[in-house]
Formats: C-alpha cells, sequence, structure tokens
C-alpha cells in the first residue's frame, strides 16, 4: 500500500537530515511522496525538488509556520508553497530575526542559571535556522543533561526555567500570508491547541472562517480515538484531510518517517484528496 508524508523537517530548519538526505531516506522507506515542511523557511526546497525528480519521488513544496494563539499550540502548514515567492522570502526573514532575537533571550537565560553555553557554539550545530534543539545538543554535549526530553522538559520547553516565548504572526496574516502564495494551508498537530472537544471546535471554526483548508487527521501522536475525533471535526467544517509524522530525524529519535511512533500510515489517496481539492480552485499541484 502506498503511504506518504505530509510533514518533514530538514537541517534548513531543525531536523537533522539535509534536504537531500530527507529526500534519499523517504525514498528508501518505501513513501511514495512527502512534503518538505521546515519552519518559517523555504531554503530547502529547492534542493529537496532536485532530488525528488533524481529519485522518482514526488515532492511536495511546503513549510510550517509558527501562529500567536491564546488556547495553545498553533501550527499551520502551507503545502504546495510557491518556493521562489519573493513575499514569502521577506516575511521569513523578518520572522527569522525575531527568531535571532529570542535565541538570544534564551541563552542569556540559561547563561543567567549558571550553564557555559555562547551563541557560537549553538550555530556551530545548525546548518540553518537556529532553534532550541541547537541549544539542546550543545547541552547535552556537554554534559549538563542526558537527552532532549531532560533539556526541553527542564529548560527549554514552556515551562522551563530559561523559555521565552516567541513573536509570532497572527493567524490572520499567516492565512492572506499562504493564500498569495496559493498554499493550502492545513493545521498541524491539532490536539497541541487544545485536547478539550469544545475548544477545539470553536477554533477550527475559526480559523476555517480565515481561511484554513485542511487539518492534520493522521499524526504521529494520534490514537485511533484521536484520528477518528479530527475525521469528524474535519467533516463537520468540510476540511482536507492530511497527515504526516513530523519528523526531525535524531532529534527525535522515536518518530519515523511515514511511521511516527510505530502505528502511522497516510495513504496516498489522502494527497489525490488533496489534489483534487486544489484542482477544484484552479490550483497548481
Amino acid at each position: 500500500m502506498s503511504a506518504i508524508d505530509l510533514h518533514t523537517h530538514s537541517t534548513a530548519s531543525d531536523g537533522t537530515f539535509s534536504p537531500a538526505e530527507l529526500v534519499r531516506a523517504a525514498k528508501e522507506s518505501g513513501l511514495t511522496a512527502i512534503a518538505l515542511t521546515d519552519h518559517d523557511t523555504m531554503e530547502g526546497l529547492p534542493e529537496a525538488l532536485e532530488v525528488g525528480v533524481k529519485t522518482g519521488l514526488e515532492v511536495i513544496p511546503g513549510c510550517e509556520l509558527s501562529v500567536h494563539s491564546d488556547v495553545g499550540v498553533l501550527h499551520v502548514v502551507g503545502l504546495w508553497v510557491d518556493p521562489y515567492s519573493e513575499r514569502l522570502k521577506r516575511v521569513f526573514e523578518d520572522i527569522r530575526a525575531r527568531r535571532v532575537e529570542r535565541n538570544e533571550a534564551v541563552i542569556n537565560k540559561l547563561q543567567g542559571l549558571g550553564f557555559d553555553i555562547t551563541m557560537e557554539e549553538v550555530q556551530g550545530q545548525a546548518a540553518g535556522t537556529i532553534g532550541r534543539p541547537h541549544m539542546a545538543r550543545v547541552m547535552i554535549q556537554k554534559g549538563y543533561a542526558k537527552s532532549f526530553d531532560e533539556v526541553f522538559n527542564e529548560y527549554l520547553g514552556k515551562k522551563g526555567k530559561a523559555y521565552s516565548p516567541k513573536n509570532n504572526i497572527s493567524a490572520e496574516d499567516a492565512f492572506e500570508l499562504l493564500r498569495s502564495s496559493d498554499a493550502t494551508p492545513v493545521l498541524a498537530h491539532p490536539f497541541l491547541l487544545s485536547s478539550d472537544d469544545e475548544i477545539l471546535d470553536r477554533e477550527v471554526a475559526r480559523l476555517r472562517e480565515m481561511g484554513l483548508q485542511g487539518i492534520e487527521v493522521y499524526y504521529s501522536s494520534h490514537t485511533i480515538e484521536m484520528t477518528d475525533r479530527i475525521k469528524r471535526l474535519a467533516r463537520k467544517y468540510g476540511l482536507q484531510p492530511s497527515g504526516g509524522s513530523d519528523f526531525h530525524g535524531y532529534v527525535k529519535p522515536d518518530i519515523k518517517l511515514g511511521k511516527g511512533t510505530g502505528n502511522l500510515f497516510v495513504h496516498h489517496s489522502v494527497l489525490d484528496g488533496l489534489k483534487a481539492f486544489r484542482q477544484s480552485r484552479g490550483l497548481k499541484i
């Protein structure tokens, strides 16, 4: 049976596989298509698309935006973005500038806690956008922690001692930005937004009014019951089902391409449905 993965990350953001390595690994895993959806950047897309052609693997150009929310973690994946959109590039440059400010704030907090860690060391861990996983790697290498989970639970996660919030863009701006690139906006890992059915229903309805077109029905941490809940929500609001592992490589070693933590399977028909939806609106695939 043909499997796909429409939520993956590379070294262009906070993954550990280069775009080329990611595509080759997906091909070797037997996947028929993947979407590269790095955080706030499209830098890895040309390389991924080129290797996709060479290997015969379908690569969907994408990105993932962190969006301001008063409820929970709100991430929007854009599928079929224009990798060469000048407007997207400018916005991503601004977002990355905000990320630099946040990174500096986190490192200052870590230093204040007595840890010997510098921005230069963190930069040495990153091939693309610098993020908290690169800080975690330095912490582990220096013996301050034994695992990524320990670093994030104690210091870098939302309840961590060195946490600093991101200055994310608004949902309205995110959807307008993706529309300008003819991308299909998909709500990523919806249960991170909220696990409460009433809150999730309300937020999805609100986002649908803003331009949300898809939702990740299939995700690494979803149980069968959770998948069914999101399926019902997708039907209720006319959203296209999507799905992916949120693969980051060695940063999240329990998550495998196309398989998540072991039970994930996104059938190729999900991609067919998304393509049909786009074609019905005169959009390219």
